[in-house]
Order: structure tokens, then C-alpha cells, then sequence
């Protein structure tokens, strides 16, 4: 007996109306129409909201939640999750520049990434951000920086863990990485250093990202408490805060399904029962796709239709240039389709056909879906990619082969 053929998750967090696909109440039509531009990317933030609430439902009420903003630094979003966020996580003097005039307060921007430039360092010691600091030279360039400008430098240590995330899912922790510093050497040389000269709050544990594995985000977590209790033990001052990671995926591809965080809730509320030092200080999680990813939609318009030796070719005017990670250029080892459909008839009782859909680019890299099945779509109709959220403008080369940039609207 063949197995069944994997199928995607079913895109329900939007709403529709007559076949017609809406992002924040709004069809594809009055969207272009509003932007005088058939190509494009719309997040709705009520499904943003949704997925921030979903994360307060479940886990416990002592962990605060904070937005990565590498996962989309558009600003009108980050001003809208402002207030429904208790901290913004950049990584470049960029995103930190839009989380501070977002009016997050400083205190909660945190900056992290394994090459932080001296410019970086002094702007950051500037405003008053808490500096995960990666490499000891790193350090040794923030507290210089810091006796120049007469300030002590706010410090957390990102630390590599020597535990690694299980199952799938992209591996920021164990074994030799570029992020943080070894868990066994920050051992050795925590009660070495000299804390009057920075202004030191706690540490910083990533193990990954992108995991759909309730089991192998609980055994990371299990970890990582017991990592920070004992990097608490051996520090000699106050530790303030210890960041736990992120590591909630969203599912892109046929046979993911959507993460259940009930166990993940309960699970740290026990491990909060079981290390109580832990549980009496600022405890965070921080999140990217998993905010935005499911609220963001790539549109682009059918221009053209074409059969070539049996197989039906959908020509549009978006491509990789503007979504690079659909494509399948950032990071998939074998390129998957993320789910898509005609905007214009969705839940339609057309036929379905296997479809091929392209952008403009010469290339044959520039493929939106493979194969995929898709009701009847004609020449004007919309063709729409979702789980957009994340990762898409400003993680795609926009510039190559010059074709028009793309634009974005939150509603």
C-alpha cells in the first residue's frame, strides 16, 4: 500500500469572503489598489496579536516575551507590537535604532550577533542597550569603549551551550559555533572578571531556532535551566536576568503541523518550581517567525500562462528577488514548496491542476511553486505565498537583475 501524500497545514488564520482572500478585512484587489502596486507583501496584525496571545496563554506568566526583529524589522510592525511585547532583540545598529524609536524602553532592547563592529559597541553603549556579549575580546572592546565615554557598559554573556538542539530545526548552540561563548571557558572565567567596569544583568543561552518538536524544545529548556543555575552559582554579583532562547517553529511544509505549546508551558512552569533562583529573576523568551511568520502574505499577479512538453507554467511579476527563502535559496537543501493558493478563488470547487508557478527573472532558481495544486488559475488572478511573515524583503536580493523593489503594508 503507497503511504498518503503529505498535505500542508491548513491556512485558516485569515478570513475570506466570496472566494476572495482578506488580510486585516481588506481583498487583494483594494489592497493593490491602496499601494497602486500588483505585487506585494501584507501582514495582518490581528494574526499577530493572535499568536502573542497564544504565547501568554500557555506559558507561564513569570517569562517575559520578546520580539526578535531580525524576523521582520518593518516599522510600522515593530511600533504595533510595542505594546504587546515586554522587549525588543535586534542584531545590527539598524534594528537597534527602530526598536528605540519605536519607544520600547532601553532597558528591554537587547543587542546581539557573533561580529559586533567597534561603531556598533560605542552606539549601543550610547543608548543605554544591554550588550550580549559573544567573545572575550568583545568584551574587552565594550569596557574599553565604555572608559572612554565615561559609562559602564550593560553586559549579558551569550553563551554556546554544550548541549545541542534535538531533532529538526536550525542549531544555534553546542559544539564550536561563531554565536557566544563556549559554556566552558565563560565557567572559567566568570569569577575572574572585574564587574566595576561594566554594568552586568546575566546571560543569554540560544541553543536554536525553527523547531517543531514539542519534545526537543522541552529537553532544551530542561538544559538550559539547569545550564543557568549553574552559571548563577559560580557568578559572584547579582544576576538580573538569564534570556532562555526561542526555538518555536511555525510549519512551512507538507506534513508540519503547527506547534503546541501546552506541554512547553507546563514543563516551565515545573522547571520555575524546581529552580527557584531562576524563578526570582527576569526570565525571557525570544521570538521571531513565530510572531509574524503566519501573518504575512506574498501577493504577486498572474501575467502570463503557458504549457511547455506537459507541464503548466504560471508567469508572475514577483519572484525570489523579493521572497528568497521560498525559493528555496535560504537554507533548504532540497527546495520545498511553501503553501500557496489563488487568492481570488479560494475554497473554490474549480478543478485543481498541478502548476508551476515563476517570476521574472532569468533564472531557473526564480521558482515560486513547484507542482503544486492550484484551482484553475487564469491569467490576473492572484497567486498568493503564505507563512510570508518572516525572513522575506530584507532576507531577499532585491536588487538582482534589477527588477522593481517590493512593498509592504501592515493592516
Amino acid at each position: 500500500m503507497s503511504k498518503p501524500t503529505p498535505v500542508h497545514v491548513e491556512m485558516n488564520q485569515f478570513e475570506t469572503k466570496d472566494k476572495q482572500l482578506l488580510v486585516g478585512g481588506h481583498t487583494l484587489d483594494s489592497i493593490a489598489d491602496m499601494l497602486s502596486k500588483d505585487v506585494f507583501y501584507a501582514y495582518d496584525k490581528n494574526v499577530v496579536k493572535q499568536q502573542i496571545d497564544k504565547f501568554h496563554r500557555h506559558i507561564p506568566k513569570h517569562i517575559k516575551l520578546h520580539y526578535a526583529i531580525k524576523a521582520n524589522p518593518y516599522l510600522p510592525l515593530i511600533n504595533a507590537m510595542k505594546d504587546w511585547v515586554e522587549g525588543f532583540d535586534v542584531a545590527s545598529q539598524k534594528e537597534m535604532l527602530l526598536a528605540i524609536q519605536s519607544g520600547m524602553p532601553t532597558r528591554d532592547i537587547s543587542f546581539a550577533g557573533p561580529s559586533k563592529q567597534l561603531a556598533e559597541i560605542r552606539a549601543a553603549i550610547s543608548a543605554g542597550v544591554t550588550l550580549h556579549v559573544e567573545s572575550e575580546l568583545e568584551l574587552e572592546r565594550a569596557i574599553q569603549i565604555g572608559q572612554e565615554m565615561g559609562i559602564n557598559p550593560i553586559v549579558a554573556f551569550r553563551v554556546n551551550p554544550a548541549f545541542e538542539l534535538k531533532a529538526s530545526g536550525m542549531k544555534m548552540g553546542g559544539g564550536p559555533k561563531q554565536f557566544g561563548i563556549d559554556e566552558e571557558r565563560l565557567m572559567e572565567i566568570l569569577p575572574t572578571l572585574d564587574y566595576t567596569k561594566m554594568q552586568f544583568r546575566g546571560f543569554h543561552i540560544y541553543w536554536g531556532s525553527q523547531n517543531l518538536k514539542v519534545e526537543a524544545i522541552i529537553d532544551a529548556h530542561n538544559n538550559t535551566f539547569d545550564l543557568a543555575q549553574r552559571l548563577i552559582d559560580i557568578t559572584p554579583v547579582e544576576v538580573e536576568t538569564v534570556n532562555l532562547g526561542g526555538g518555536f517553529g511555525i510549519p512551512y511544509f507538507a506534513g508540519e503541523k503547527r506547534l503546541d505549546l501546552t506541554d512547553i508551558g507546563t514543563n516551565l512552569q515545573r522547571l520555575l518550581a524546581e529552580y527557584p533562583a531562576l524563578a526570582s529573576i527576569e526570565l525571557i523568551i525570544e521570538l521571531g517567525r513565530f510572531l509574524v511568520a503566519e501573518a504575512g502574505v506574498y501577493v504577486s499577479k498572474v501575467t502570463d500562462k503557458k504549457t511547455s512538453r506537459g507541464q503548466t507554467y504560471l508567469m508572475t511579476n514577483g519572484g525570489l528577488h523579493h521572497h528568497l527563502s521560498n525559493s528555496g535559496n535560504f537554507g533548504q537543501v532540497i527546495r520545498k514548496n511553501y503553501p500557496v493558493a489563488i487568492g481570488n478563488k479560494i475554497d473554490s470547487a474549480c478543478e485543481k491542476h498541478p502548476i508551476t508557478a515563476v517570476g521574472p527573472l532569468c533564472t531557473p532558481l526564480d521558482t515560486l511553486a513547484d507542482k503544486m495544486m492550484l484551482s484553475d488559475p487564469q491569467i490576473g488572478d492572484w497567486l498568493v505565498v503564505y507563512q510570508s511573515g518572516a525572513y522575506g524583503p530584507t532576507a531577499s536580493p532585491q536588487d538582482f537583475l534589477g527588477h522593481p523593489h517590493v512593498v509592504e503594508i501592515l493592516l
